[in-house]
């Protein structure tokens, strides 16, 4: 078993939906079941930045959590918890911001395109901007930090983020002494990029998402609705430039997509793929459709093993903000 620390989290505005499936949560308990020092959380805190709707947020991180352990996650193995469980982190969060240039919060991508929008706009530049958008990076360095994680699966958007906590890590150490590994972003170049359903990358900024457990009638119905061009049944088509093949990719294994390419190329039409597609997403899905409505039913269950989890996080978050503190002269 590997000892390499990898830790990731999901941020609870939303329902889950088939791109954090194929993007991220996936490929993670994929890797917990190959390591045994995994740590991935529900990050409430960070939802905090984007939403001020207190009744979403208990939704969302009711669907998350159900999410996970709906799609096979063993808590036994790797460690499963909420971010607002740990209050260590935020005390790391004070520590790491103490030493934290502004300069380098300056730079921040989500920072400098809120200040950019501002600015186009002819606004003061700093309308709308909270300390919680700005300081976003010291918390994400701080959830790293806290678990000393070596490797961080990310999106290509969130790399500067996991720079950022090796910059602020490495200044702390200089400061106080070896405490912290210097953690890497680990990206999977073969883990999917779903597009939704207008073609552009699923995202709920976009509105263009599929929820990932709807009732199956209304998840065929949703596939239905992905957007193709005007290219007839018979004719040709290019499936490296089709959503529906990008999408049925991500589920399908080498030979089914092989199979389908060939379709393509015979002129499959577009409701036939679309058929072909909820087929194998949703023969994906019965069984963890099942097991998430049933803990859906049953939060006191969620909450059980969110609350163990948080009991086996603390178990080195408590001792080493102990340690921390310490080193700082606390």
């Amino acid at each position: 078993m590997s000892k390499q620390v990898v830790l990731t989290g999901i941020t609870t505005t939303g329902t889950p939906h088939l791109g954090n499936f194929a993007g991220a949560v996936g490929p993670a308990i994929k890797m917990s079941q190959e390591n045994d020092n995994c740590f991935f959380f529900l990050a409430d805190y960070h939802a905090l930045i984007k939403c001020q709707e207190p009744a979403r947020i208990i939704q969302s991180r009711q669907e998350i959590a159900a999410t996970w352990l709906s799609l096979g996650l063993d808590t036994d193995k790797a460690t499963f918890y909420r971010q607002s469980d740990i209050p260590e982190i935020t005390q790391l969060m004070w520590l790491l911001t103490c030493v934290t240039s502004k300069g380098l919060m300056n730079r921040a991508h989500a920072y400098k395109a809120a200040v950019d929008d501002n600015t186009n706009n002819q606004e003061d530049p700093d309308k709308g901007i909270t300390m919680g958008l700005f300081s976003y990076p010291v918390l994400m360095a701080a959830d790293i930090l806290m678990f000393n994680a070596h490797q961080v699966p990310v999106g290509r958007d969130q790399i500067q983020h996991v720079e950022m906590a090796r910059d602020i890590a490495q200044r702390f150490n200089y400061l106080y002494g070896e405490h912290f590994v210097l953690p890497e972003a680990k990206i999977e170049e073969s883990v999917a990029l779903l597009p939704g359903l207008d073609g552009r990358k699923m995202s709920k900024s976009y509105n263009n998402t599929i929820p990932l457990f709807l009732p199956e009638k209304q998840l065929r119905k949703s596939i239905m609705k992905i957007v193709t061009d005007s290219t007839e049944p018979g004719v040709p088509k290019d499936p490296d430039q089709s959503t529906l093949y990008e999408m049925y990719k991500a589920f399908a294994t080498e030979a089914e997509c092989a199979e389908i390419r060939k379709a393509y190329a015979e002129g499959i039409a577009w409701g036939e793929m679309k058929q072909v597609l909820f087929e194998k997403i949703n023969a994906i899905l019965i069984e963890p459709r099942e097991k998430y409505n049933e803990l859906m039913a049953n939060p006191e269950y969620v909450e059980g093993v969110l609350l163990k989890g948080a009991e086996r996080a603390r178990e080195h978050t408590v001792p080493f903000i102990a340690q921390l503190k310490k080193a700082v002269g606390l």
